[in-house]
């Protein structure tokens, strides 16, 4: 008997780092924002933002420095950092390798997509805008979420089951495509299948997780490959 390969209902993507070079930027405002607070932020602590809400972030790098803040103090702090963000933003985006060909491949096929992002949509507009433009022909996302547009964020899995309510697929022919151990952990937890490129931050392996160095060379073929691999995973369990 030949076995079919799965359907690929949809692709959902993480932004930040996954598809284009900016979770760097948010590493400058942080650093800057500690500076101005008279210290340093730690490698250690920049790790653990990554893929974080500016809430969490902004607690991270305050404990790093031994700062003990109000509720009022760490939200203007946010403001800052997402302030200072945005000028950033707002030069060249520079694409993760191999992330654009992905998904020109991956909407060329016509399979639905949709951006899942912790940031801010005031942010992440600044982004959209420029992944728009390199896409003149077909919408690059059919469905975008972001940070400050759900009930709970990563990794909680509220951002992605969102999505895919939105595109009106289920979660066993989905493909999430992170970077981060929050993206990662929200995806697993949504119900899809992974697949974690990581960038600032080591990814740890677990079940429905697949991993690559790198999204230079990764074709639709290898995203049904990551979804017949969760799917193996959950005809174990």
């Amino acid at each position: 008997m030949v076995s079919r390969a799965p359907v690929l209902s949809a692709v959902l993507f993480d932004m930040d780092g996954t598809l284009v070079e900016t979770e760097q930027h948010w590493g400058e405002a942080m650093a800057a924002l500690a500076r101005r607070l008279g210290g340093e932020m730690s490698a250690k602590a920049r790790e653990q933002t990554v893929g974080t809400s500016i809430a969490v972030s902004m607690a991270i790098l305050h404990a790093d420095l031994g700062l003990e803040r109000t509720e009022e103090q760490l939200l203007a702090a946010g403001r800052w950092v997402e302030d200072a963000t945005a000028e950033l933003l707002a030069g060249e985006i520079h694409w993760r390798p191999g992330a654009r060909e992905l998904l020109t491949e991956v909407r060329h096929a016509a399979v639905p997509t949709a951006l899942v992002t912790t940031t801010p949509r005031r942010l992440a507009d600044i982004v959209l805008g420029a992944i728009d433009r390199a896409f003149p022909d077909v919408p690059p996302f059919d469905h975008t979420v972001c940070g400050d547009e759900v009930p709970a964020r990563k990794p909680d899995p509220a951002p992605y089951r969102q999505a895919m309510a939105a595109l009106g697929v289920p979660a066993s022919g989905c493909v999430v495509v992170e970077d981060s151990t929050a993206g990662v952990t929200a995806g697993l937890a949504a119900g899809a299948a992974v697949l974690g490129v990581p960038s600032l931050q080591e990814l740890s392996p677990a079940p429905g997780l697949v991993l690559r160095e790198a999204l230079a060379g990764v074709g639709l073929g290898d995203l049904v490959d990551v979804l017949a691999a969760r799917q193996a995973v959950d005809a174990r369990v």
